[in-house]
Parts: structure tokens; sequence; C-alpha cells
């Protein structure tokens, strides 16, 4: 039998295990993404599209210095939930890998193979000493062929979805979409489910200068993030 575990115990170091097999300060990083804002994506027949809520806690704020989704390439996006400064910088990663790929295989890296590269990066900072884990979750959304939508957390893992949420309105979204997400939605159709499992958050409040929308259609391969005044007509 174990003695009872006593998590400042173990909490200290990210490299040491609890008894129970439990790394704490991954779990906190967990901790950090569910008490972010929250986004949601959703994966459609001809389309991806990113939704993602921005809390402008003062009027004072400059709404464009503020953004939830990050384009990464042409093909591809990001939106974020958990520490802003942390999901700037995997950004940022993510944008010169894409590039590096490009000039090196004269090709658009695919979705997939990005998000598992910024995995790999992630899981590094979870195995050695006098770092910390990366307090953010990304939903990676793109068009390689086929829209795709994958989840990058905290502990490295790489998970991919036809929609999902993260933030602190996550399990409303999901199970909003358990019961109402389809295959082969439109467009028009995935940015309204979108919205849809959005609004099930409490905190969430529907202006256009607070929601962040992006989308990409296998028609274009592009991603567009919508202007407020566009994203009028879904609100």
């Amino acid at each position: 039998m174990y003695p009872a575990v006593n998590p400042q115990a173990y909490d200290r170091a990210i490299t040491v295990f609890s008894p129970d097999g439990r790394l704490f300060q991954v779990e906190y990083a967990k901790e950090a993404v569910r008490r972010g804002a929250t986004a949601v994506g959703v994966v459609g027949a001809d389309a991806v599209v990113l939704v993602a809520f921005k809390n402008l806690t003062s009027n004072l704020l400059v709404n464009e210095s503020m953004k939830k989704v990050y384009k990464i390439d042409d093909h591809l996006a990001a939106t974020a939930s958990g520490l802003v400064a942390d999901a700037r910088r995997l950004v940022d990663i993510a944008r010169l890998e894409a590039q590096k790929h490009k000039l090196q295989y004269n090709e658009p890296i695919s979705v997939e193979q990005l998000s598992r590269h910024l995995c790999d990066l992630m899981q590094i900072y979870t195995q050695y000493g006098g770092i910390r884990p990366f307090g953010v979750s990304l939903l990676m959304g793109g068009v390689d062929g086929e829209p795709r939508l994958y989840e990058v957390e905290p502990s490295g893992a790489l998970t991919g979805y036809k929609a999902y949420a993260i933030g602190s309105g996550k399990k409303d979204a999901e199970a909003f979409f358990e019961k109402e997400y389809k295959d082969g939605m439109k467009m028009e159709e995935c940015i309204e489910l979108a919205l849809k499992a959005l609004k099930k958050s409490e905190n969430v409040k529907f202006k256009p200068e607070n929601i962040d929308i992006a989308v990409a259609t296998k028609a274009t391969k592009t991603f567009k993030v919508l202007e407020p005044a566009e994203s009028v007509k879904y609100l």
C-alpha cells in the first residue's frame, strides 16, 4: 500500500512522478487551458472552421491587438486557449517550420505533420528539469487535400477531431457537438454549429468585436479570418 499522496511532495519539479503515476506540473498546465477563453473547431465536407471568443476586459483595449486565430500558412491556422504568450511562441515556431518545409520540399506542410512537430516540442518540455510545460492548447485546422482538425495539448498528445472545443466552455460545447454534429456539413452549417457551441459557454458575449471566425475551404485551400463586419451576418 502506498501512503496517501501529498501533491506538494511531487509538484516541485516536472521530472518527478507521484506514486499514482501523475505529473502534477502537466496537470497544472492543463488547468491553465481549462481556465482560458473558449475556442472551437468544426470540420465539414468542404471546409474547416475555427471560432474563438476574445475576452475584452476593458473599453480601452485596441481590438486589433488581441488575436485568437493565428494564420500559420495559407492553408493552415490555429486558435488557442490558455497562456497567450505561450500560444504566440508556438505559433512563431509553427510558422517557421511551415516555411522551412515549403523551401525544402516545394510543397505546403500537412496539418498533421506540423501538429506533430509542435507536439514533439511540447512533450520535450515535460521531461527535463528547470523548464515548465507550455500552458496552452492549440486547435490546428487546415486543408491539405481534405479539411482537418487536430488538438495539440500541454502533455504533447496529438488527437484528430471532427469537432472539438478547448477552454472554459469545453464540456458544454462538446456535449452540444455530440448531439448536433453531422458528417458532410457545408461551410455555412459548420460556422452556425460552431457559434451555437460557443454560445453554450456562460461567459461568452456575442458581439462582432468579441468573436474571431476563420474559414478554409477545399476550393480555395486558403484560410480567411473574417472581419467584424463580415461576422455580423453569422452572429
